[in-house]
């Protein structure tokens, strides 16, 4: 199964990856103003299903409970031994149809006894989704995230937003409008560029961030915007909408999609 992310390894036929890991910013990279001091690589994991390498931080985490069951360690805090995947959500279930997952747990579980649970592709949306919640919690109580339409309009009119981000139910009004005013703050006109549609409502932006009706937000930080985007590609991949969108559990990759399509996107 091809995972698109990894395109830039070089794998050998029953090798191991070459090269650093570039995913999501991953791997080796250069220090502005360092003379050109190399960062090291991110840890690589190999995921289990596929066999290829990547940025921990782009794999899930799967470990076994006390009484056996698979579950999500999509924070990879669990004790104990476990096994990473880096595949969608279709290629899993495919995996669990043919048997392919069980065997490969077996191995990397050294046979102790398993079960996958019926609904662990829902376990891990859920896990993801909750993920990302608890980090946008932690930004903006770290000052990081505008809320308001007013203040995210002004924020990205003077250039200083990162990241602009909208509920799953938000209307395209108000989500093209901030996009305008990003793209105007940014010198970026025609560029196309808006926000990401997320995989949470209002309802549930609202919770995790501790506000009334939290339609739109913004993040005003490079390495914040850096953190939660990190959580929401990951999240994105396994949906199966890339970069493109992250959608709730409940709606399909392509509802997401036609979402965000129906975002403008003039520069106008």
């Amino acid at each position: 199964m091809r995972n698109p992310r990894n395109d830039s390894l070089t794998v050998k036929p029953g090798g191991k990856a070459r090269g650093p890991v570039t995913h999501r910013g991953a791997g080796l990279s250069r220090v502005p103003g360092d003379g050109g001091a190399v960062l090291p690589a991110l840890p690589e994991r190999r995921c289990i299903l596929s066999g290829r390498h990547d940025a921990r931080d782009s794999l899930i985490r799967l470990a076994l409970s006390p009484d056996g069951d698979v579950l999500p360690d999509v924070l990879a805090r669990a004790p104990g031994r476990g096994a990473w995947i880096g595949v969608n959500r279709a290629e899993l279930d495919q995996a669990v149809a043919k048997g392919k997952l069980k065997g490969a747990l077996a191995r990397a579980f050294k046979g102790a006894a398993i079960t996958i649970p019926a609904d662990l592709a829902d376990r891990i949306v859920a896990g993801l989704q909750r993920a990302l919640a608890d980090r946008l919690g932690i930004e903006l109580r770290s000052g990081m995230i505008v809320l308001g339409t007013e203040k995210i309009a002004a924020a990205a009119r003077a250039g200083v937003v990162t990241f602009l981000g909208h509920a799953s139910d938000a209307g395209g009004d108000g989500a093209n409008k901030l996009a305008q005013a990003w793209r105007v703050g940014a010198q970026a006109e025609g560029s196309g560029r808006k926000g990401v549609i997320l995989p949470l409502d209002r309802a549930a932006l609202s919770v995790a961030l501790g506000r009334d009706n939290v339609v739109h937000l913004a993040l005003t930080d490079a390495a914040a915007a850096a953190r939660v985007t990190g959580l929401l590609g990951r999240l994105q991949f396994f949906l199966g909408c890339d970069s493109a969108a992250a959608a709730p559990s409940d709606q399909t990759a392509a509802s997401v999609v036609e979402q965000n399509d129906a975002m403008d996107t003039k520069g106008d």
